[in-house]
C-alpha cells in the first residue's frame, strides 16, 4: 500500500470519526426531572459529565413535582414527552414506555435487568419485559427505636438478627411498664395507619398479599397474624388509639409520639430520617433496627422513584446509552452517596455506599435501611408499583380498623378488604 493510499484511507476514517461526534453534539435530549433534595442538580453534573465524554447533550429540566404528577401523563398522552423523566406513578404511563434492549449489547442488558428489583422494572415496560427504566432512589419501610428508653428501663435491647415482632413488642411493653406514669405517657410501640406500613410487618410473618398471578390476596396467615398482633397492641394500651382508632378514616402518623420521646419502636420508613437527626437532635439516642424476622423471612415494603424513558424519542440509541450509563456502578452509587439516597441497584446496596452526611447517626440509619434492600421480598419490591395498589391502600386502614374497634370480626373485616379490591379491579377493567 503506498503512502498517498495510506492517507487518504486515514483521512476518510478520520472524517468519518469527526461526523459521528458531530451527530452526536447535534443530538439533545430532555430530562424532566423533579427532586426532593438536591437529586436532579446531581444529575445535571453526572450528565455534563457524560456529555463531556459522548457528545450527546442532555438539558435536565427541574421541575415541581406537581408538574410530574399532573401535566406529565397528559403531555405523553398527547405526544409531547420528554425523552426521559424521572417519576413515582408508574402505571400512569402504560404503553408509554421506551424499551432500550434492542441498542445494548448483551452484557450490559444483562447488568441492567439483575441488578434491580424484577416487579418494579416490569413496571416501566409496556407489556412486561424490556427496559423502560429504573429505580433511581428507594425508600423502605422499617422500625425505629428509642435507645434511652430502654437504657432508663434497664431493659435489654432483642437480638436485632433474630427477634420477631412479637419479641420486640415484648421488649418494648416492659419499657413502658416501667417508665410510664400518669403525667409521663410513655408507648411501647407504634405504627402509622395505613396498609403500606402494615404490608411490611405481615409480609415477614409470611403474608402472600400479592400470589404468582400478581392478584391480590389479603387473607393469609401472615396477613392474620399481623392484624392480632396490632389488635393486642391497642387492647393492652400499647399504642396510641388516636392513630388507627381516632383519625376519622383518614391517613395518619404517629411519629410525633416518638419525635417527642413517648413512643419505645415505632414503624415508619427511611424518609423520616432526616427529620429525626434534625428535630430529635441530642434530645435522645435513636436507631433504625432491621425488619424484625417471621415466617416470611425479615422485609420493609420498597417506593421511591425512577427515572424512565419515553417511547416518542427521535433518538433511541442516544436515550439507551444515557440510561444505561446511569444505571452503571460508578454512577449509581455516586448519585445515592450525594443525594443521601437508598440505592435500587443490587450491586450498588450489597457494597455499600460512602454517603455525604457527616452525622453519624444517619449515616449508621441509612447503612442499615441500605441493607434492608437485598433482603426485600418481590412482592414488598412490587406492591407499591401494582397497577392496583391503590384499591389496596385505599381500604385496608379502614377495614382493619373496623376490626380493631369490634364492628368486623377478622374474617369479615379481611373478606370485605378482598371484595373492595376486586371490585374496582372489576370496575376499571370493564
Amino acid at each position: 500500500m503506498n503512502a498517498r493510499y495510506k492517507i487518504s484511507i486515514l483521512a476518510v476514517l478520520l472524517t468519518l470519526m469527526m461526523s459521528s461526534f458531530v451527530q452526536a453534539q447535534d443530538v439533545e435530549l430532555e430530562f424532566r426531572c423533579y427532586q426532593d433534595g438536591i437529586e436532579c442538580d446531581v444529575y445535571t453534573d453526572l450528565l455534563a459529565r457524560f456529555s463531556e465524554e459522548t457528545g450527546i447533550n442532555v438539558v435536565v429540566s427541574i421541575v415541581p413535582y406537581a408538574n410530574i404528577d399532573e401535566q406529565l401523563p397528559i403531555q405523553v398522552e398527547a405526544g409531547e414527552a420528554p425523552d426521559l423523566a424521572r417519576i413515582t406513578n408508574f402505571a400512569a404511563y402504560a404503553g408509554q414506555y421506551f424499551d432500550a434492549t434492542p441498542y445494548l449489547d448483551e452484557e450490559t442488558a444483562t447488568y441492567w435487568a439483575e441488578n434491580y428489583p424484577a416487579p418494579i422494572l416490569a413496571a416501566m415496560t409496556n407489556e412486561g419485559t424490556g427496559l423502560g427504566g429504573f429505580p433511581d432512589a428507594f425508600t423502605v419501610t422499617g422500625p425505629y427505636v428509642n435507645e434511652t428508653l430502654f437504657e432508663l428501663a434497664g431493659v435489654e435491647l432483642p437480638d436485632m438478627a433474630t427477634a420477631s415482632w412479637e419479641d420486640w413488642t415484648d421488649a418494648a411493653a416492659a419499657v413502658q411498664e416501667a417508665l410510664s406514669t400518669d403525667e409521663a405517657t410513655i408507648y411501647a410501640i407504634g405504627i402509622d395507619r395505613t396498609g403500606h406500613r402494615f404490608a411490611g410487618p405481615a409480609m415477614s410473618m409470611g403474608a402472600t398479599l400479592i400470589n404468582e398471578e400478581g392478584l391480590f390476596t389479603v387473607d393469609t396467615p401472615g396477613y392474620r397474624q399481623m392484624a392480632e398482633l396490632l389488635n393486642r397492641w391497642h387492647v393492652e394500651g400499647l399504642t396510641p388509639a388516636e392513630v388507627w382508632l381516632g383519625s376519622g378514616g383518614s391517613f395518619a402518623q404517629a411519629a410525633d409520639y416518638f419525635l417527642n420521646g413517648q413512643m419505645v419502636v415505632y414503624m415508619s420508613g427511611s424518609w423520616q430520617v432526616s427529620r429525626f437527626a434534625s428535630e430529635i437532635a441530642d434530645n435522645f439516642d435513636w436507631a433504625v433496627i432491621p425488619n424484625p424476622q417471621g415466617e416470611g423471612g425479615s422485609t420493609g415494603v420498597a417506593g421511591g422513584a425512577a427515572v424512565v424513558g419515553f417511547a416518542d424519542t427521535e433518538h433511541p440509541e442516544e436515550l439507551a446509552q444515557v440510561l444505561a450509563y446511569l444505571t452503571s456502578v460508578e454512577v449509581a452509587t455516586e448519585f445515592s452517596a450525594r443525594t443521601n439516597s437508598l440505592s435500587a441497584n443490587g450491586t450498588v446496596a450489597s457494597t455499600g455506599v460512602e454517603y455525604t452526611a457527616e452525622d453519624p447517626v444517619v449515616l449508621e440509619a441509612l447503612a442499615v435501611y441500605g441493607a434492608e434492600v437485598p433482603k426485600l421480598q418481590d412482592q414488598a419490591a412490587g406492591l407499591n408499583v401494582h397497577p392496583f395498589a391503590f384499591a389496596y391502600y385505599r381500604n385496608s386502614a379502614n377495614r382493619l380498623t373496623q376490626y380493631l374497634i369490634g364492628e368486623l370480626s377478622l374474617e369479615d373485616a379481611l373478606a370485605g378488604l378482598q371484595k373492595d379490591i376486586d371490585d374496582i379491579i372489576a370496575t376499571t377493567n370493564q
